[in-house]
């Protein structure tokens, strides 16, 4: 019943609106961000903070915020990140992991990578349905947002996480990047296999033959892929 407790720390107001924060962010939060961000006074927060890395549903380090070292620096902040585990209740007791890693290996030793990302593709149109290609960056993420990606847009001006990548994001073209890859941990047992069945179901979904393309851009602890305009596809 861990996860239950874990999730039921949700159930506070502020507690949540903490939460969300911190995880919309994707890097450390300190208390005094946190606390401006969502309007609530920085003991307040704290205690929340703390109470939501007890739950398990955030890690809590420690560092200078100033960006400085030694003396004059400042002491050292409480700072706050989504937790690496997954929370998940399912009444009765379900084990879909299991069987989505079962299937995953046979199909890999099976060889069925074109097989999969078919109908990974034709998945992603019928999660579609009748609506046209997405036409516009903000309009693919309100879709990927829907399907719990957690997109957010970068420019590629002081994007974290970038440096020594090339990629469109850099040379200041804007990308949809997303935190959250809701095939995580089949994804890290079987890479190769998940990300192109990730990579096809996106192009299902977004109608990626149009106005936007979907193309493999692994980041650590984000999804593989990237959402941009198709004007890029000469890069």
């Amino acid at each position: 019943m861990e996860d239950i407790d874990a999730i039921a720390a949700l159930q506070d107001p502020v507690r949540r609106r903490l939460y969300e924060y911190v995880v919309a962010r994707g890097r450390e939060v300190g208390r005094n961000e946190a606390a401006e961000a969502t309007g609530v006074a920085r003991t307040l927060a704290a205690h929340h903070l703390d109470r939501l890395t007890e739950a398990g549903l955030l890690e809590s380090g420690s560092r200078r915020l100033t960006g400085r070292s030694g003396p004059g620096a400042g002491r050292p902040a409480k700072v706050y990140t989504r937790a690496r585990a997954e929370r998940a209740v399912s009444l009765p007791a379900r084990d879909y992991r299991t069987a989505a890693e079962l299937l995953a290996e046979a199909a890999e030793q099976a060889g069925l990578d074109a097989e999969l990302t078919t109908a990974a593709r034709r998945r992603g149109e019928a999660l579609r349905g009748p609506e046209g290609p997405c036409t516009s960056l903000d309009q693919a993420m309100e879709v990927l947002a829907t399907r719990g990606y957690e997109p957010h847009l970068e420019s590629g001006e002081g994007s974290p996480g970038t440096e020594g990548t090339k990629n469109a994001a850099e040379e200041g073209t804007p990308v949809v990047r997303m935190r959250n890859c809701p095939f995580h941990a089949v994804a890290e047992r079987f890479p190769p296999l998940v990300c192109g069945m990730n990579l096809a179901l996106l192009e299902g979904l977004l109608g990626a033959d149009g106005a936007l393309r979907a193309r493999m851009d692994a980041r650590p602890g984000e999804c593989c892929v990237v959402v941009e305009s198709s004007k890029n596809k000469s890069r």
